[in-house]
């Protein structure tokens, strides 16, 4: 395993992140404070919620076209970005028998990266695991492979990025990405309301426990004074910039110290405390950003519904001329 970002390196600047965002105008923490080893654990568990349909349309899509993608990749090497437990990359690895020679999954949760490359490693013991642990936002000049490559971007983790972010990684990707490699991403497309903001709000409460598990995680490693019933969990529609807000409300007003960074946090009744976004796509104005990073759509295809769509993308030739 190759280690591009421990804990200990990444921490003062998710430090100097947490400081800032949590004085901005819209007060945010950063979202990597969800994914510790419990907030891991929690996001699969949500993987399988009957409400949280983006795995399964998206592992739908990808069983009825990974021979497709395979015939017209050949890829030798897969490259996964956020690769969490790899599991609708299994259909890919199937696909690529014929070719693959080796799956580089990288991922910021070394202990989830660790159990699912030792797990990808056991199933497909002709293929060679270079896992990463690494951040695809400030790492992709740092993917290995060989000859053809296919870098995977799935389960519309994309949507986490905010426009101006997911612009820098389109365009870093497609630098990176040589003639005959290839992109394929899986992007949750924009639907009705009520169906969105289900997925978000299960009748379980195991979305609302990941949020939360990010307050617990700033009390532990920054001496914050957080407390949960000062908070409602809140995750709705954002019609303007079509995306789910994810977070929590102050149901009063009170404020936290957050003693590691030595600031104070103030807080006004009903405020809201954003942890995450989703967003949500249409193919046409996707196809835009897409270009303007240098990256062109040459296959796109949803599930029955409509609901996911996964598209194969290939560097602009035409975009530096």
């Amino acid at each position: 395993m190759e280690v591009l970002r421990d804990a200990a390196e990444g921490r003062p600047r998710l430090y100097e992140a947490t400081s800032r965002s949590l004085q901005a105008e819209v007060k945010e923490l950063p979202a990597v404070w969800l994914y510790d080893d419990r907030g891991s654990r929690l996001y699969e568990e949500i993987t399988e919620l009957p409400g949280y349909y983006l795995p399964r349309r998206e592992g739908e899509i990808l069983r009825d076209r990974a021979a497709a993608i395979a015939a017209r990749t050949r890829a030798r090497t897969l490259v996964e970005l956020g690769s969490g437990n790899a599991k609708n990359t299994r259909l890919l690895l199937d696909a690529l028998e014929g070719t693959l020679e080796c799956f580089v999954p990288l991922d910021v949760s070394e202990q989830t990266l660790r159990e699912s490359a030792e797990a990808i490693a056991a199933a497909y013991p002709r293929v060679f695991v270079h896992a990463i642990v690494g951040d695809f936002e400030r790492d992709l000049e740092a993917l290995p492979g060989r000859g053809r490559r296919l870098i995977a971007f799935l389960g519309s983790t994309i949507g986490n990025l905010y426009p101006e972010q997911r612009g820098r990684f389109l365009t870093t990707l497609a630098g990176e990405l040589a003639r005959h490699d290839a992109f394929l991403l899986g992007i949750d497309l924009v639907k009705d309301v009520a169906r969105l903001e289900a997925a978000y709000n299960d009748s379980r409460g195991v979305t609302e426990q990941f949020v939360r598990n990010a307050l617990t995680a700033v009390n532990r490693e920054l001496d914050a004074t957080f407390d949960q019933r000062c908070f409602v969990y809140e995750a709705r529609w954002d019609p303007e910039h079509e995306r789910i807000d994810i977070g929590l409300r102050a149901r009063q007003a009170h404020t936290v110290s957050i003693r590691r960074l030595e600031i104070d946090v103030a807080f006004e009744e009903y405020e809201p405390l954003r942890v995450e976004i989703s967003s949500k796509f249409r193919r046409d104005s996707f196809e835009l950003e897409a270009a303007k990073a240098g990256l062109r759509i040459e296959s796109w295809w949803t599930d029955r519904a409509e609901d996911f769509a996964v598209g194969l993308l290939r560097p602009d030739a035409s975009a530096g001329s």
